[in-house]
């Protein structure tokens, strides 16, 4: 019986020549390449049965009517099925839908700023800047800022300032300094720079100054050089 793999990519045999020894065949492979643009599974990412039927539902449901998404069937899958959805969800592009499993996500377990990062960047490649800022008031309103998660937050900022929001990269400095950054944690140096170049390219040069003005106490070494 022919394997999946040869139904999806028929070898085609260009011709035959006989000889002494045998037959000799000519041999040519077709090589099948993505048809979109989606960028391909994670190297070792397995969906179970379960998240590919919640993302069969949710996509089927808001194909036929996008206010009426059933996101009741969200909270029965476990931890890690929900946050598959999600990943998958973001791969596809489907950000509405990822928005959806993303609030299930914060409610059931909470959510890292490493994937608030994802979803901001989703978000600003498809234009849906004001979502942006819907997802960083709600960041604010609830998680705020984890000092214990210094990569997340470096990549936050960056996913927001490259998304040319403003109004988000001023709340999340705000938050910051709420949250002790400059007073009972001191400022990471790279994660200032970056801050403080974003702040000023949005006009916000007293705030970028507040930045500069720590770090150059903080890494005089560092500044002197500068």
């Amino acid at each position: 019986m022919a394997s999946r793999a040869n139904l999806n990519c028929p070898l085609f045999f260009t011709g035959a020549a006989s000889t002494t020894a045998g037959v000799r065949r000519s041999i040519s492979t077709v090589r099948c390449g993505r048809r979109d643009k989606r960028p391909p599974l994670l190297k070792g990412r397995i969906l179970s049965t379960e998240a590919i039927l919640a993302i069969q539902s949710l996509k089927r449901a808001y194909r036929t009517d996008p206010t009426n998404i059933p996101t009741h069937i969200l909270p029965r899958l476990i931890k890690s099925d929900l946050t598959s959805v999600l990943k998958e969800l973001l791969r596809q592009e489907q950000c509405v839908l990822a928005a959806e499993v993303f609030s299930t996500v914060r409610s059931e377990y909470g959510a890292d700023l490493n994937t608030y990062a994802e979803l901001v960047a989703a978000l600003s490649r498809n234009g849906l800047g004001e979502e942006i800022d819907s997802l960083i008031d709600g960041l604010e309103k609830g998680e705020g800022i984890q000092w214990d998660e210094k990569q997340g937050l470096l990549t936050l900022v960056m996913a927001v300032i490259g998304a040319e929001r403003k109004e988000s990269t001023v709340r999340i400095y705000q938050m910051m300094k709420r949250s002790g950054w400059g007073s009972t944690y001191e400022i990471d140096e790279y994660l200032g720079r970056v801050l403080a170049k974003g702040l000023r390219r949005f006009g916000e040069e007293g705030m970028a100054d507040e930045i500069d003005q720590e770090l150059r106490r903080l890494y005089k070494p560092i500044y002197a050089q500068t």
